[in-house]
């Protein structure tokens, strides 16, 4: 009644609804308790009694099963404290739900009470109820005549176990007869129960327990009909059902082993009888992957995985025989991303058998790879990029190199361009892969389809090293509060050291892949390449490439990470590659090896080997690090840089030795050392072990880096040389060169090499046929040869020679240099006078290379030698030098006595050399004897020459000429007595100043004009002596006027010179018993003037005096001072002989214009030498009309004015001069003018002037001697 009360006031359809779940005519005496408190308003006791009744329709029926079922979903609780009131009523109530499943036959009836059921146990969780249900359903089936109306009743026992998957043991062990059931409804003509069967199947194998009880029904019964089921399935429901109960079978290796046995013996029934037998399962899902069902297809490739990861070269082949491959890389270009992923997966396994590569499989399929791979890029399916990448790098790796993968180049190029697209991904571990995937794919028959694509090759290499440098560099891995975690960096660095290892690794497949290809002529370039065209798809290009990227990405990535951590397999790679890089190009060789040598990599590889290959450890790190060095070694000693290069027989023995001694140098340097200094007896092996010490220290210190101490190098490399003495051991040329380097470099500079060690170097050298196979170029190496007496003395000669020839420069830019204004020194240049200054008679050796070694050593060796004269006038070598050069010159001249200037191209050099030690004497000194017999030499060799002998006879003259003028007058009188009783030196001198005008086959000009100033000065010392005159000398003087009227042009040093003669003349008053000056030719009668001027001429005096006016108008300085000169002895003459004419010459007008000429706008401009001579020469002669008095007046007080103190005494003494004849003409007409002359007397005392420093006499004035006193006084 309260219900009926509570119902008044809802609406209709709900009191509708409400009374189709309640039985009307039982419900009011129900108690309230079995009724559920919230919609649906339903009445356990109602349905208990309203869903067996006959009477009540199905569709009440149902809904009330529905209601149940919905309020079990929405309010579980309720329900259950409803349906757990009573235990009985439970029972009942379950049993009431399964009679009423077993007598429905509406099908959604009966899924309802299923799914109620299901609920209900599983809610209740109470055992009594759940073996009530199980009894149930075995009396069930255990009554059925047949499995007609099996289908509710397994349907139940498969979700059952499904729900509570505890009951499959429990249903085995206490129900075992079901499994005849469970037969009979396989083989019961309807796919329904099939199905409900195999479902069943499927969740009581799903337990390990249950499975193994099992076992044996499975074998003995279940296995065929099942595998017989599934073939024959046409259902999608049996079809699902099955593939899930094989799925289940397949997790236990010995369900795999029996289905995978029944198939073969299936297979081998049906190739043997020629039709089917058993039911193979590689077949049966071969029929499910050609289905047109995604679902099916992903289920048998799964299937196929599960059999594969059991044992994939057990079961590989049976999957490959039925060709199931084929159909896998068929799926491959499906748009689903499961049945892609599962492909993928069953042809990863597949790929582990040979069989599948030998069927050509992958041939077949690699294009469908290349596309699918291409296609899930483009997705953000990270797993399936993964799996696509690793299918193709399996395939990659796995495919034998006889069966060729790429059938064509443009699928290699997609192959390549979908690897460079995975290697660049952001995801770490789909590049990872790919990396792996581009070393596979960097193999010679991958890469074999003509034309060979180098540059896809190399955009794939430069994405994988740009993709590893961009993973490198990220930051470590930091925790939230931004502290690093050194577990999280170890992996961090573990990680990258793992993906640089994998990089390396695609790059030395690379270097390997360049190597390979070298002898192939087919792949050096790309035959289709235009001819025009820029040659890029090269095998050379390539190979470039690689050493570039190498050196610019390779080792900065691995220094990086060697910061960090230092993995040996990772420097293993990285070592091959560097070794096949000093392979793959050639040209380039010797420019890498020096590069990796002086960036330590010789320091780096020993301190690995030391860490890691100690005994048999790491060995292929140990073989990695010794092919490298042996590689390196090798071309460093086939291209040095400061020595030469051994001979092919020689460099093969010393490769010889380090390719089996390397692998066996493991040590630490200290421990090298102290082997290295080993004083005992010393075997063969371990002796090599030394030499490869010793070239790889030497070969590391020639590339500055010096990684053990010099001090204790030095010490060890002289033990090991008086060990091998004292064995009696020669060692390798290349072994000797480095230990004489290696000594020379770590030698200190106070510390001397002990005697034993050099009477042992010196042995050794005495073996040795020429030094150039052990020398090395360096100034340290010349320091040890030179400062030791015994090696200087057998050696030095030798190792200079060679030192000067190794030099690069030449020096001329420091010859003819002022010392000083001139630059610093060269290094090795400063070294070697470093040398020679703490040991001069090194000089003595240097003469001997100028007189000995080819022209140009020699010319070297003389710059060499001025620039150290000039630098170092405080060394007293002259004498040295001078005693050194007369013994080669009277060897020279006994030797080659008639032609001596053809017997010796270096004579010039070693003239020019003496003429500067000449040049280097102080003025005013005596001429010892040996200075006597030089001057005899020197005139007697230059008589011997004719005058195209200019090389000789240039420095020839300019020695003679210095000599004459840098010493005492006694001594000018000897030396002057000495050259004149040369008459071959006389005549080549008579011979040689015709040669000034002639028009052809006239010698250089410098030749000339030292040949007028020797003539001169002979002249002067020979009239001023009164020296005995062996052979006189006949100049044309009408040629000589002519020559000073009409000059060579740029010739001024010539004119000078020529004006030096005539002075001389002048002042002897042509009466010369040494010069005789004849006239050209026939000459009119003389007038009386002429005759006074005899051998001068009225004419010719005028024209010499416009011929000096022109000269003096170029001012010139030493010209100009020459000219003045002139023509003072000039008017001296002719006022001793014509005093009018003398007059007249000096009072030309032009004379006055003349002067103002040579005045420039400039102040003072007159405080010049020449000027101030020539004005004094006027104001001898009284020429008022060229200089008046007032303008002498003028010209004393602007003197008395100027700053005397920066004159040079020069010119002071012209002023001095110019004030003197003022004063005695009388031209002073007033007192402040006399005044102003005492005062400027005054400033010209000898304590004023000394304190001017005096002016360089002596000078070479492009390469002529020349005594600025005697052309100018």
């Amino acid at each position: 009644m309260a219900a009926r009360d509570a119902a008044a006031g809802t609406p209709v359809h709900a009191r509708d609804e409400a009374a189709a779940l309640l039985l009307e005519r039982a419900h009011p005496r129900h108690d309230p308790r079995w009724l559920l408190p919230v919609p649906p308003r339903l009445c356990l006791a109602c349905a208990l009694e309203l869903l067996p009744e006959p009477g009540v329709s199905l569709v009440r029926k149902k809904h009330v099963l529905s209601c149940f079922r919905d309020a079990l979903v929405r309010h579980a609780s309720l329900v259950m404290q409803l349906v757990a009131q009573d235990q009985r009523v439970c029972i009942h109530f379950i049993n009431m739900l399964f009679g009423l499943l077993c007598n429905v036959e509406d099908g959604s009836i009966a899924s309802l009470c299923i799914e109620v059921l299901i609920q209900l146990t599983t809610q209740l969780k109470l055992e009594q109820t759940i073996h009530c249900l199980l009894d149930e359903c075995h009396k069930e089936l255990c009554n059925m005549p047949s499995m007609r109306g099996s289908l509710a009743t397994l349907t139940l026992l498969g979700k059952l176990v499904d729900a509570i998957p505890a009951l499959a043991d429990k249903l085995v062990m206490e129900h075992g007869d079901l499994m005849e059931h469970l037969l009979r409804g396989l083989v019961y003509p309807s796919e329904r129960v099939q199905a409900s069967v195999c479902y069943l199947y499927g969740k009581l194998y799903s337990s390990p327990m249950a499975a193994e009880i099992l076992l044996g029904h499975f074998q003995e019964e279940l296995c065929s009909l099942f595998l017989s089921t599934l073939d024959g399935a046409q259902t999608k429901e049996l079809q699902i059902n099955c593939l899930g109960l094989l799925r289940q079978l397949l997790k236990y290796d010995l369900f795999v082993s029996m289905i995978m046995n029944k198939s073969a013996l299936a297979d081998s029934a049906e190739s043997i009888e020629g039709h089917p037998g058993e039911t193979s399962l590689p077949l049966v899902l071969k029929k499910l992957l050609l289905s047109r069902d995604e679902t099916l297809q992903v289920a048998s490739a799964h299937c196929i995985t599960a059999v594969l990861v059991r044992s994939p070269e057990k079961y590989a082949p049976a999957f490959i025989h039925a060709d199931i491959p084929e159909f896998l890389f068929e799926h491959l270009s499906s748009s689903s991303e499961v049945l892609v992923w599962s492909s993928c997966n069953c042809l990863i396994l597949l790929a582990e058998e040979p069989l599948f590569f030998s069927k050509c499989h992958t041939v077949y399929g690699i294009e469908s790879v290349v596309r699918s791979l291409q296609e899930s890029l483009r997705m953000n399916n990270t797993e399936l990029h993964k799996q696509g990448v690793l299918l193709f790098a399996e395939i990659l790796t796995r495919q034998p190199e006889e069966i060729k993968l790429f059938t064509s180049s443009a699928m290699c190029r997609d192959a390549g361009r979908a690897l460079q697209e995975a290697v660049s991904s952001p995801v770490l571990e789909v590049a990872a892969e790919a990396v792996k995937a581009t070393s596979a794919f960097l193999r010679k028959d991958h890469q074999s389809a003509p034309p060979v694509q180098y540059r896809e090759l190399r955009a794939l290499l430069e994405a994988m090293l740009d993709r590893c440098a961009d993973f490198s560099q990220t930051p470590l891995s930091r925790r939230s509060l931004g502290h690093a975690s050194s577990r999280d960096v170890e992996k961090d660095i573990l990680r990258r050291g793992k993906f640089l290892l994998n990089t390396l690794e695609g790059f030395r497949n690379a270097c390997r892949l360049a190597v390979e290809f070298q002898n192939e002529p087919s792949a050096q370039e790309n035959p289709f390449t235009a001819p025009s065209a820029r040659k890029e798809d090269t095998l050379e290009a390539f190979s470039e490439f690689l050493l570039s990227a190498c050196d610019s990405i390779c080792i900065p990535m691995v220094m990086r990470h060697l910061e960090q951590a230092t993995h040996p397999a990772l420097m293993e790679v990285f070592f091959s590659i560097l070794h096949s890089l000093l392979v793959i190009v050639p040209h380039m060789t010797e420019k890498f090896s020096k590069k990796l040598a002086a960036s330590s990599f010789i320091r780096l590889t020993l301190e690995l080997k030391a860490r890691f290959c100690s005994g048999s450890s790491h060995s292929a790190l140990n073989q990695a690090c010794s092919s490298f060095l042996h590689y390196l070694c090798t071309s460093l000693l086939s291209a040095p840089e400061k020595t030469e290069p051994p001979s092919q027989e020689e460099l093969s023995a010393v490769s010889e030795l380090l390719q089996h001694g390397l692998p066996h140098v493991s040590s630490r340097s200290p421990e090298s050392l102290a082997f290295l200094s080993d004083c005992q007896y010393v075997e063969g092996a371990a002796r090599q072990r030394q030499y490869c010490i010793l070239l790889l220290f030497y070969l590391a210190y020639t590339h500055e880096d010096r990684f053990v101490s010099e001090a204790e190098l030095f010490v060890a490399v002289q033990s090991f040389l008086l060990s091998l003495q004292d064995q009696g051991e020669h060692p390798p040329l290349t072994v000797f060169r480095a230990s004489i380097y290696l000594l020379a470099v770590c030698q200190d500079k106070d510390d001397a090499l002990d005697e034993p060690v050099v009477s042992a170097i010196r042995k050794f050298l005495e073996g040795i046929p020429d030094l150039h196979v052990i020398y090395t170029h360096h100034p340290l190496l010349l320091r040890l040869f030179l400062l030791h007496p015994e090696l200087m003395s057998r050696f030095g000669h030798r190792v200079l020679e060679l030192w000067f020839s190794r030099e690069e420069s030449s020096y001329e830019e420091l010859d003819n240099i002022p010392s000083a204004g001139q630059p610093m020194l060269p290094t090795s240049l400063a070294a070697l006078f470093h040398i020679v200054r703490s040991s001069p008679s090194i000089l003595l050796i240097l003469l001997d290379l100028i007189y000995s070694s080819p022209v140009d050593i020699a010319h070297k060796v003389l710059v060499i030698l001025r620039t150290f004269l000039r630098r170092n006038e405080d060394v007293q070598v002259g004498g040295l030098i001078r005693a050194h050069f007369l013994l080669i010159l009277q060897r020279l001249l006994v030797e080659h006595g008639a032609s001596p200037s053809e017997a010796l191209g270096n004579l010039p050099s070693l003239l020019s050399l003496l003429s500067l030690v000449q040049l280097r004497n102080e003025s005013e000194q005596e001429l010892d004897s040996m200075a006597m017999k030089l001057l005899h030499q020197v005139s007697k060799l230059c008589g011997k020459c004719s005058p195209t002998d200019e090389d000789v006879l240039q420095p020839s003259f300019n020695f003679l000429y210095w000599s004459l003028h840098q010493t005492t007058l006694g001594s000018q009188k000897r030396a002057t007595a000495v050259l004149l009783s040369s008459t071959a030196l006389i005549k080549l001198l008579e011979k040689m100043l015709p040669l000034t005008w002639a028009e052809e086959g006239s010698p250089r000009t410098t030749l000339l004009c030292s040949a007028w100033l020797l003539t001169a000065s002979f002249s002067a010392q020979q009239h001023d002596g009164n020296l005995q005159v062996h052979q006189t000398l006949s100049v044309e003087l009408d040629q000589v006027l002519k020559a000073l009227s009409f000059p060579k042009k740029k010739a001024a040093l010539l004119s000078a010179a020529i004006l030096r003669f005539l002075r001389t003349a002048l002042q002897q008053s042509f009466s010369s018993s040494l010069v005789a000056l004849v006239p050209s030719g026939a000459r009119p009668p003389p007038t009386p003037e002429d005759t006074v001027l005899a051998p001068l001429g009225t004419s010719q005096v005028l024209s010499l005096v416009i011929g000096l006016q022109n000269l003096l108008v170029q001012k010139d300085p030493l010209l100009s001072q020459a000219c003045v000169g002139c023509l003072e002895d000039l008017l001296d003459y002719l006022q001793a002989r014509s005093p009018d004419i003398a007059l007249h010459v000096a009072s030309q007008p032009w004379n006055r214009f003349l002067l103002f000429t040579l005045l420039d706008a400039g102040e003072n401009s007159f405080l010049r030498p020449e000027i101030l001579r020539l004005m004094t020469l006027f104001v001898r002669f009284q020429s008022s009309s060229v200089l008046s008095h007032e303008e002498v007046g003028l010209v004393l007080q602007s003197a008395a004015l100027a700053d005397l103190s920066s004159l040079s005494n020069t010119t002071l003494q012209a002023l001095r001069g110019f004030f003197l004849q003022v004063q005695r003409m009388g031209l002073l007409a007033d007192q402040s003018t006399t005044q102003t002359l005492q005062v400027s007397l005054e400033g010209f005392s000898p304590r004023a002037s000394s304190a001017q420093p005096p002016l360089q006499d002596m000078l070479c004035l492009g390469g002529v001697a020349v005594s600025l006193s005697h052309i100018r006084d």
